[in-house]
């Protein structure tokens, strides 16, 4: 939390905890759904608002990530006519299936292409859960930082929104390019003004949302754990993190117990 480390450990100091801490309910019920209030659940509403997304209308979540995915299930919520989610990684595009949604595999067809066919047009709502360090198809694991905007231009409606949840930085010293080192990408805005697209970014303010979310959980219309793939120990947290990275062993989401299971 802000300058303070240290989240992932036995015992942890909250500042302002009468502002900050979310009141929970007695006992353990939910309690994974909870522990996603604290980032994931919020940023991936939030990805969805940015986007100003409405009810009955069509969206395409790039990344599938544990933001992406909640990204997706916000839009499943909130009743999207068609949610399409883009990845190359088949335990991620199987947990987006799984709630409903259409896995587009971008290393096996062309994301944009595959969306707009299938959808019978562009959607009214894009959503950048990826970030700078976005990769392109046919180029292993080689940053292209801005592929998933370009995507998300192509694919999106004249006067549709895209939302941009991902984190873009104004420096990056290991970019592949000199202007993306200097945090400057190329980007078609030219198509972007002439479509009359509507592009929002930005930080979650997750306080904006997770006391709504939390009761969304509580009335049991919201169960985001289902994006929890490992539950461990925190003496099991280094190797985790390792195959997390990796895309290793299907580590999509990991909650870490630091005093024992629940």
């Amino acid at each position: 939390m802000g300058p303070y480390k240290g989240g992932q450990a036995q015992y942890l100091r909250v500042p302002y905890a009468d502002f900050n801490a979310l009141t929970l309910p007695s006992g353990t019920e939910h309690e994974a759904s909870f522990a996603l209030l604290a980032d994931i659940f919020p940023t991936g509403w939030h990805g969805l608002v940015l986007s100003n997304f409405q009810s009955g209308e069509t969206v395409a979540i790039f990344g599938a990530g544990p933001v992406g995915l909640m990204a997706a299930y916000s839009a499943k919520l909130r009743s999207a006519s068609r949610v399409y989610v883009v990845d190359r990684v088949p335990e991620r595009l199987a947990a987006a299936k799984k709630i409903g949604c259409t896995p587009v595999d971008f290393s096996k067809e062309d994301a944009a292409e595959f969306i707009i066919k299938g959808n019978g047009g562009m959607v009214d709502r894009s959503v950048d859960c990826v970030g700078y360090q976005a990769v392109g198809a046919g180029k292993g694991d080689q940053e292209v930082p801005n592929v998933v905007l370009e995507q998300c231009i192509q694919v999106t409606r004249p006067t549709g929104g895209i939302g941009v949840p991902g984190l873009y930085v104004p420096s990056d010293p290991g970019a592949p390019d000199e202007g993306s080192k200097k945090g400057m990408m190329s980007m078609s805005f030219g198509k972007l003004f002439e479509k009359g697209l509507s592009l929002a970014t930005g930080q979650c303010n997750v306080k904006a949302y997770n006391r709504h979310l939390r009761d969304l959980i509580i009335a049991g219309v919201a169960d985001p754990s289902f994006v929890v793939s490992h539950d461990i120990a925190i003496d099991d947290a280094p190797g985790a993190y390792r195959k997390f990275d990796r895309r290793e062993d299907g580590y999509t989401k990991v909650l870490i117990h630091p005093n024992g299971g629940i």
